[in-house]
């Protein structure tokens, strides 16, 4: 036979029949179609209830007859049976909430803050130099006060100043207000007021020590005495400019030292009018300001009767400690201090420290004093021998001196 003779086909091949590789899925495909129907009818139906077409009756789309309606609307597919597919109900939004929650395994961040403004920078930065400003200040303030030692002039008053308690403290206190700061906007001006021999002149010679010893210089302290530096009245004029010359030149220099003189006029009510003008003038807020920095100290007789009267008719609670002693000493300077501004204007701004009668008790102190200052033993029986022979106003079973310790010195020079 020829290798290249190819070998005849049947014309007409007969057709075969499908085999089981293509009616296996198409059974698969009708399977899974009758099974998701079942599943969708059992969905739609509620738990417990059968639909009136039966339980054979096919669902909603599975059947030859379906609608388009049904086919059309949405159908929703799970794998949940009936029982286990509870009624959904209409959850509410909830409010998120601004604090922020943290997982415990996680690391706590903090959110970052809000810059602040250079506005309130600004502001924290000015209130802490007003703050240190104002500490600064109260030390200074501390500082002046010290180098005066006003604890210590107290003391000494205290010990050195019979029968006078309310007058020494009023002393203190208004020094001590003055003395706080080195700035002021006028003097300060001590009207030490009362009858003869109550102490004013003593306190005006410890104030003149203890100022020379703190302020180390003797030519800070002025002292002037009416009757010893102006004794006749016709030259009042040429007093007046030696005063003032001489209060010039304390205050000049210390306001060079940045220090407070102290300036002392003893018999105040003997000077001329002329003297009580120029003092006036000083006192004045449009003079230089180194005129400010000052302290005067007036010492005079003059409202000492007022004093004396005063004394009398209340010596029930006069001297007595407490709210009413403090009462009748606040009546008593303003009676005096209005019967010193009729004599002149310049008592309108001085501070008025009335020195009250002195009681037997205090004149036999200065007795004991002075005898020890003399030399002598201060024997309490002597003392009170030599304070008896002395006159007293006797009243309400108390005895008040007439002259107070005036006549002590010259009755110890006797012994």
């Amino acid at each position: 036979m020829d290798r290249d003779q190819h070998c005849p086909e049947p014309e007409n091949p007969a057709p075969r029949a499908p085999g089981p590789y293509v009616i296996a899925p198409v059974r698969a495909v009708l399977r899974l179609r009758r099974r998701v129907c079942v599943l969708r009818k059992r969905r739609l139906l509620q738990p417990g209830a059968e639909s009136d077409e039966g339980p054979g009756a096919p669902g909603p789309g599975c059947g030859p007859g379906a609608s388009r309606t049904d086919l059309a609307q949405p159908k929703f597919f799970t794998f949940d049976s009936p029982a286990e597919l509870a009624p959904r109900t209409p959850r509410k939004r909830r409010r998120r909430s601004r604090v922020v929650l943290y997982p415990e395994s996680s690391r706590k961040c903090r959110p970052r803050a809000e810059r602040q403004s250079r506005a309130q920078r600004c502001l924290l930065l000015l209130v802490a130099i007003v703050g240190f400003q104002v500490l600064n200040a109260i030390e200074n303030l501390d500082d002046n006060a010290q180098r005066y030692d006003l604890d210590g002039l107290e003391k000494a008053l205290q010990r050195a100043v019979f029968g006078q308690p309310a007058a020494v403290s009023r002393i203190v206190a208004l020094l001590r207000d003055y003395l706080a700061t080195h700035v002021h906007s006028r003097p300060l001006l001590l009207a030490l007021h009362g009858p003869s021999g109550v102490g004013k002149s003593h306190v005006g010679r410890l104030l003149s020590r203890h100022f020379r010893a703190v302020l180390e210089d003797s030519a800070l302290v002025l002292q002037y005495h009416a009757q010893h530096h102006c004794p006749e009245p016709r030259a009042a004029q040429g007093c007046r400019e030696e005063l003032a010359r001489r209060v010039a030149t304390v205050v000049a220099q210390a306001e060079a030292e940045e220090k407070t003189p102290l300036v002392v006029l003893d018999e105040a009510e003997l000077l001329p009018p002329a003297l009580l003008d120029e003092l006036h003038g000083l006192l004045q807020p449009q003079r230089a300001h180194h005129f400010h920095n000052a302290i005067y100290v007036l010492l005079s007789n003059a409202g000492g009767a007022e004093v004396t009267r005063f004394v009398l008719q209340n010596a029930s609670r006069a001297l007595n400690p407490g709210p009413d002693g403090a009462a009748a000493e606040e009546e008593l300077r303003t009676r005096l201090h209005a019967f010193l501004r009729s004599q002149h204007p310049l008592w309108r701004s001085a501070a008025v420290v009335p020195f009250l009668l002195l009681d037997k008790r205090d004149v036999v102190s200065c007795f004991r004093d002075e005898m020890a200052g003399e030399g002598f033993f201060p024997e309490q029986a002597r003392a009170e021998h030599l304070a008896a022979q002395l006159s007293y106003y006797q009243v309400a079973g108390r005895e008040f001196a007439v002259t107070g310790c005036k006549q002590v010195v010259a009755t110890v020079n006797l012994l």
